[in-house]
This record gives structure tokens, sequence and C-alpha cells, in this order.
């Protein structure tokens, strides 16, 4: 396999202890089939699908259980064989919170029996086609932000796609699933690769790795050799937190810089993850939709940390139990990595296909609660924050709940990666402030949306009344001069019979 050399180095970012050889010391634990299966119908970014099974009812693993409605949707299946035992509301973490969504619960039998046989499935005749096919599989990004693969890939259809990037850099501490996935199935992911390149239509695919894993890194390149694909390269990239991020990708690796409120895809740009790669040759090549993936289950309150292939909708209290349970209390239940994941308040949620880490934190590695100083203005969050934003400034307009001013500082853009509390002196917690900001500047971007619609029905109305009054103005005027015509045609005909009068008078007086 080519070497690809980075074009640029990262802008900000911060070295962090990796924390992932506690969970890398043993193979991916497979096969796991909890007794009960709680499975969201949201699954990614965008609305939740429509339940098509009913209660009672029995499932085949890779059932479709719930159907997307709306293209930014995606297909959810069943992950085993089992029965249908409720339909409610359950909370589910996904993205960066947990919330209520409705959930379809399923009593695993056991048996894992699939609804046909697997095999390969054949391309669709056209991109769209094929693109609707990844949707109807179910298949998201796994790198946690959980978008849908298939909106992603659609795109703006005008825009030819130049590069796609497989990101295995995997960045986060502690998270280390995709770091296992790359050293026992690279052949795989690589296949999946060439499937997304040629769906695409990219004429290069780069495969990113932090070099702070030599053995993902030598198995890929292994693989490549024996592959031989065409137009496929290995990047290695300094071990930096967050050379993973999507747009910070893009500009190490093709040195372009996304700008605000666009996307790489604008640009022709395509970011998928080794896990969604990977998803995509288990679909084309086996038949499987994505109903389970590789989870991280680590922090030093579990007695065997390790990867585990998770059933969607598995209790974290099984991963956790497959894992050797719990060897002391956990002061922290995490869901995703230590920097940007957020707090479970208890192990009885379920899997999404966001889960890509589950962190038992004992007290000892919990950040401990420091008294919150004033900022001195020493600029090392600006410095480290590869959004290139200002925290200093944002933070105050966040707490003033000024969202004018977070608007114009691009709050938007804030990717929530934390590096501004590691280096902050004074302790401020600052991603905790952008986070509960957002909603507000969403508020205001709703509301102006809200005031540009209602202004330019106003804007119609006062169109459509003018135009209104100008027909009305004309037909009055059509109806004077109809009848200025109509009075000097009588006044004419008077006129005439007043002579006609007059001459007959004059004629009968001579």
């Amino acid at each position: 396999m080519l070497k690809f050399t980075p074009k640029r180095r990262l802008t900000g970012g911060v070295r962090l202890p990796a924390n992932k050889t506690e969970s890398t010391g043993k193979s991916i634990r497979r096969g796991l089939i909890p007794p009960r299966l709680i499975v969201s119908t949201r699954q990614q970014r965008g609305p939740a699908a429509k339940p098509i099974v009913e209660i009672g009812q029995g499932v085949l693993r890779g059932e479709t259980i719930a159907r997307a409605e709306k293209s930014d949707g995606t297909d959810v299946h069943a992950p085993t064989s089992g029965k249908i035992i409720a339909i409610e509301n359950y909370e589910s973490p996904l993205l960066s919170k947990v919330a209520l969504e409705l959930c379809i619960v399923i009593e695993t039998d056991g048996a894992d029996l699939a609804i046909q046989k697997r095999g390969p499935i054949e391309f669709a005749a056209t991109r769209e086609d094929r693109i609707r096919q990844i949707a109807s599989a179910g298949i998201v990004g796994l790198g946690g932000a959980a978008y849908s693969t298939a909106e992603k890939m659609r795109g703006e259809p005008q825009i030819d796609c130049k590069l796609l990037i497989i990101n295995g850099a995997e960045c986060e501490p502690y998270i280390s699933c995709d770091d296992m996935l790359m050293r026992e199935s690279p052949e795989q992911i690589l296949d999946g690769a060439a499937i997304l390149q040629q769906l695409v239509g990219a004429p290069e695919c780069i495969i990113a790795i932090e070099r702070d894993k030599p053995q993902a890194i030598d198995a890929i390149t292994l693989a490549a050799d024996k592959l031989d694909l065409d137009g496929l390269r290995i990047a290695e990239l300094p071990s930096i937190y967050p050379s993973g991020g999507e747009r910070q990708l893009v500009e190490v690796l093709a040195g372009v810089e996304v700008p605000s409120e666009k996307y790489p895809s604008d640009f022709g740009f395509l970011c998928q993850n080794v896990g969604t790669a990977y998803a995509v040759h288990r679909f084309f090549r086996d038949g499987e939709p994505l109903s389970s993936r590789v989870v991280t289950v680590t922090g030093a309150a579990v007695a065997e940390p390790r990867n585990v292939e998770a059933m969607i909708g598995t209790p974290i209290a099984d991963l956790i139990d497959a894992c050797g349970g719990y060897s002391r209390e956990a002061a922290r239940l995490i869901h995703g990595g230590s920097m940007m994941g957020f707090e479970l308040s208890e192990d009885s949620l379920a899997v999404t296909k966001a889960t890509n880490c589950v962190v038992a934190a004992a007290p000892d590695e919990v950040k401990s609660e420091n008294r919150e100083w004033p900022c001195i203005r020493c600029g090392e969050c600006s410095m480290v924050c590869p959004a290139r934003l200002q925290p200093q400034d944002l933070v105050i307009a966040a707490r003033e709940s000024n969202a004018q001013a977070l608007t114009e500082l691009a709050l938007s853009e804030c990717i929530e990666c934390g590096c501004c509390d590691v280096v902050c002196p004074s302790h401020i917690p600052l991603t905790q402030e952008f986070r509960k900001a957002k909603p507000l500047v969403q508020s205001l971007e709703e509301l102006q949306a809200f005031s540009d619609a209602s202004d330019q029905r106003f804007r119609l109305h006062e169109e459509r009344r003018q135009d209104a009054t100008i027909a009305a103005e004309r037909q009055r005027d059509h109806i004077k001069r109809a009848l200025s015509h109509e009075e000097r045609r009588a006044e004419e005909i008077r006129a005439a019979v007043q002579r006609a009068r007059q001459r007959k008078s004059e004629t009968d007086g001579s």
C-alpha cells in the first residue's frame, strides 16, 4: 500500500493519555445474546423510524422492524430472533444526551435465526437506488456522530466526490473499538471502503490512522497489499486529539479548510468511519443489515475491559457482565470517551448505533471538583481550539444568554471536543456552557427563520394587495372612460336631434 503524506498539521488540539491498552489486550468478544433487547426506533441524527411490527409478533435476525419515512432516516432491524413484547418509550442514549424515544422491546429466544439465507446483495442499477440500499440496511456513521450514511453519500448531486476518507484515527481516550476492528477484520474494512469508493465515484481513498495504533496500521497495510486495490493509500496521523474530527481530517489530509456553515461534502470530500466501511461490507457481501456494532467496555471499575460485538438494544448492564462485571463501585458511567462522552444515570440504558464506548470510571479516574476561578485571559483555550474559535468570549456570551453574540462568535462550529477544558487554568467548564447555550442559538435561528417567513408572507400579501388596488383603479378608469364615451355619444345625439328640430322649425316657419 502506498503511504500518503498529510498536507497540513492539525490546528490546535492536545496530547492526552490514551488509556486504550486496558481494552486491547483481548480479542473482540462475539456471540453475546442478551435475554432482552430494547431497540430504539431512532438510531441516527434525524427522525425516528415507524414501527411495522406488533406486540406478540415473532421476528428473525435481519428483519425490518421499523421503517424510515424520510430521506434522512434509516430502517431499524431485529438484531436476533425472538418475540416483540413491548413498543413504548424508554430513555435512550444518542448523540450527546439521553432522551425518551419510542423503542421496540424483543424477548430473545437464543436461536439467533436469520430472516433469509446469508449471501451477497446485488448492486442496484442506479446510484440513487444504491444509496437507498444503504439506508434500508440501517447503516449510519459508527464513529459516534450517527449521521445517516446514505444521506452523507447523497450530498450535492452536482458536486463530484474527489476524496473518500476512511476514518480510523480514533483519537478519543479510552475508545479502542476501531483499533481492534482494524486488527481483526482489515480485509473486510478495505472491501467495504472499496464499495463506498465505487458508490460515490471517488478517484482516491485514504485510510487515516493515528500512529499510536501500529498493529492496526500493519494489519491494514498487509490486507491492502493482498487485495491490491486501486486508488487506496494510508495516512499515519500524529496522536493528537481531536485529529479524528471530520473537518480536521479534511484540513490535515487535503489541506482544505471547510468554511463555517459548510460541510466537507460541499467541497467533494466524504468521511466514513472504519466501522461503517465494515458494515457496508457485511451488508453487500453477507446480506447482513446493521444490527450490531463493536463497543469498548472499559474503565477501572470494569473487571475485564475489552471490546464486545453488541447487538443494538443490548442493555449496558449486560455488556459489563460480559466483561466480568464491576470490579468495584463505579463513580461515573460514561457513554462515549472521556472527552466528548456524557454521563449515564444507570446501566439499564441500551446500546444504540452511536454507542462506541462505555466507561465505568472508578473514583480515581474521575476529575475532582475544582474551584472555578475568574478567567485570566491567557488565551490557551483559543490556541488549542481545532475550530479556531474564541472560547473565552463564547463563555461570556453563553452565561449572559446572548444569542446574537453566540451566533456572531460561531458557536455552531464548536465540536464540543473539550480541549479548552483541559488547558483552562481557571477550571472553567467551557464545553458544558457551550452545550447548554447551543439550544439558545438554535431557538434564535428558528425565531429568525419564523420572522423571515412572516416578513416574506407580509411582503407577498402587500404585493397582492397593491396589485389588486392597481387592478381596481384600472377598472375604474376603464369604466370612467366608457362612461365618458357614452356621455359624449349621448351629447352628440342630443345635439344632432336639436339641430334637426331647429332645421324643421325653420322650414315650417318659412
